[in-house]
């Protein structure tokens, strides 16, 4: 089924300049843009993934150096608060 949108002058414009071809038409060149935004997301997604295993690795090794500072104190609770 093909259903018909109307675009304004300006956006019709734009389209045309995003054409590789004259024989491209609007609707390959909206897929297309879906496409580059698609990847782009997924792009995003991954690098916020890597991003994010960086930052537990760091708090790790933090959490690793803390531990041993940990052991080597000798910690007592005085609730008079001497």
């Amino acid at each position: 089924m093909v259903t018909t949108i109307q675009l304004n002058e300006n956006v019709k414009e734009r389209l045309d300049r995003l054409k590789d071809s004259n024989k491209q038409t609007y609707e390959q060149i909206i897929l297309q843009l879906m496409k580059l935004t698609e990847e782009h997301k997924r792009k995003q997604e991954e690098l916020m993934i890597e991003g994010y295993k960086e930052m537990a690795k760091e708090s790790l090794r933090i959490c690793e150096e803390w531990k041993h500072v940990d052991a080597e104190l000798d910690w007592e609770w005085n609730e008079n608060g001497d």
